[in-house]
């Protein structure tokens, strides 16, 4: 089972009540606040064509944690007309900020340091001058922690007034392929 989150079509899933409020601040008059969300990122969505376990969406279950129960699982979380499940659009998840995800933070930084930068980091900072601010989504390099932390990482850079946002690519493995997805469907023009 899906259900939507709470937040416009396309934009930074909340991950805790301030999102929920700031987004619909003139259309809903109370939101309950039951805490951050633990996992940060959404569910990992499965479903079943012709018998065979299909992955529509990566999520905050892991690839390998889920082939260790049914093995070998289709990938397929791309679909742009006809979705089988929320978040397979190629622009989803997207801070309005312009945003890139890069293996190469300091050429990036490089690159753009004419405009006011924002980072967006896994575990290591970054110190330059034409950074105005980062953030790191968890200093002893845990992806479970950095996935916690993602969304509401995304809201606080998006509301710094910053041109750009360098998003470092995460290690493809485990979670770090979820947070890779969101990233990079947050970063589609």
């Amino acid at each position: 089972m899906a259900a939507p989150s709470a937040n416009p079509f396309g934009c930074i899933s909340p991950t805790i009540a301030s999102h929920v409020a700031d987004y619909f601040q003139f259309e809903i008059p109370m939101v309950l606040d039951g805490g951050s969300c633990s996992n940060g990122i959404e569910s990992t969505i499965i479903g079943f064509e012709n018998a065979n376990p299909i992955l529509y969406r990566l999520g905050s279950i892991s690839i390998e944690e889920i082939e260790a129960v049914v093995g070998k699982i289709t990938i397929k979380t791309s679909e742009e007309n006809t979705p089988n499940a929320p978040g397979m659009l190629s622009r989803h998840y997207a801070p309005t900020t312009k945003t890139i995800v890069v293996e190469n933070v300091l050429a990036a930084i490089e690159q753009n340091s004419d405009m006011k930068i924002g980072l967006l980091l896994f575990k290591n900072a970054i110190q330059h001058e034409a950074v105005l601010t980062s953030e790191i989504l968890s200093k002893n390099g845990n992806l479970k922690e950095a996935a916690s932390n993602l969304y509401k990482a995304m809201h606080s850079l998006d509301k710094q007034g910053l041109d750009i946002i360098i998003a470092e690519k995460f290690p493809e493995n485990n979670l770090g392929n979820s947070i890779n997805d969101r990233l990079k469907r947050a970063s589609k023009k």
